[in-house]
């Protein structure tokens, strides 16, 4: 029988300062009503000090524990993020060291809000081919220090936070059944952070002209992902001959609450069966799903053998799938 790959354990962490939406009230011009009915986000949590490795760090320990697994047993450490502590070397190098992971390789992967998802997929290769049997997978990001607190366009939007799964290697029929990967670039100034690159290196022009911080078109990019998600989500089941009643779980990028609820009716899946904490953490981008995952199964919401989806949307433009069995 093929190998498979298997979520054995999972961990998140949130930075424990809250910014509410009347807080924001004071920041920029705004206003409660305005971001709950565009966006269905109340707070999120913001750094105070901590870096996108320390985020990592407390979430891989609560995986790896759930997972009953030695941090010296993980044979590769993936992080995704686009809010690494530093361009080189990868957060991912970083983690290793703190978790004293001595015996694992470690790299980053960028794929912004489709992340998690995209690094679910390379793990899941690398378990399916018998390279290795354990993988720390994270996905983490500090979005609160690429934000424009004056353009409420985008710093209403996003929050900082990790989320961390250890995938082991099994036989069984309970695991990861595919994942689907997507991109068009272009659309790449749909979403996007132009300065800190190799095309706009930081100087002191590039600072004044607020290159460093997330520019977003959003009308555009909430009419893609709308349509985008919809047909996303219905090729996933169908090409594993699944139909959307035999979902437990729908487990959404958490971006936009209009377009998890537009999701879940193209599925006809009632919102009890779909995961939603977008109003407690905004968009934490990579980190979103994994957090929501966790949430789900530490609150005793999965069970073994549900048919659990995962979609993620995000800035290339990229967009991801996976379909688990719990």
């Amino acid at each position: 029988m093929q190998f498979r790959s298997r979520i054995t354990g999972t961990g998140s962490y949130a930075p424990e300062h809250v910014l509410t939406n009347f807080d924001l009230e004071k920041k920029v011009e705004t206003t409660d009503e305005w971001i709950t009915e565009r966006t269905g986000i109340k707070e999120r949590r913001i750094v105070k000090g901590e870096t996108t490795s320390d985020l990592c760090l407390e979430a891989s320990k609560r995986s790896l524990e759930a997972a009953g697994i030695r941090p010296g047993e993980i044979e590769l450490i993936i992080v995704a993020t686009m809010t690494g502590d530093m361009p080189m070397p990868s957060t991912a190098s970083i983690l290793q060291k703190k978790l004293c992971a001595k015996n694992s390789g470690a790299f980053d992967i960028n794929a912004a809000c489709s992340g998690f998802l995209y690094g679910l997929s390379v793990a899941d290769n690398f378990i399916r081919s018998g390279s290795m049997k354990k993988i720390l997978l994270v996905g983490a990001e500090v979005m609160s220090r690429f934000l424009d607190w004056q353009d409420r366009s985008t710093c209403v939007l996003f929050g900082d936070g990790a989320g961390a799964v250890v995938l082991e290697r099994t036989r069984g029929q309970r695991g990861i059944l595919s994942t689907h990967l997507y991109s068009d670039g272009n659309m790449w100034d749909y979403i996007c952070l132009p300065g800190g690159g190799a095309q706009h290196p930081p100087t002191s022009q590039s600072v004044k002209g607020k290159m460093h911080v997330i520019k977003m078109k959003g009308n555009e990019t909430f009419r893609v992902a709308v349509r985008t998600l919809e047909k996303l989500v219905v090729d996933t089941l169908k090409k594993n001959k699944i139909k959307p009643s035999e979902l437990a779980m729908l487990i959404p990028h958490q971006a936009n609450l209009r377009i998890i609820k537009a999701t879940a009716e193209r599925l006809h899946l009632p919102m009890s069966r779909v995961a939603v904490n977008v109003d407690r953490y905004g968009n934490t981008s990579s980190a979103s799903i994994p957090i929501a995952l966790d949430e789900a199964v530490r609150e005793g919401r999965i069970k073994k053998d549900d048919y659990i989806l995962l979609e993620a949307f995000g800035a290339g433009l990229t967009w991801a799938s996976a379909l688990v069995r719990w």
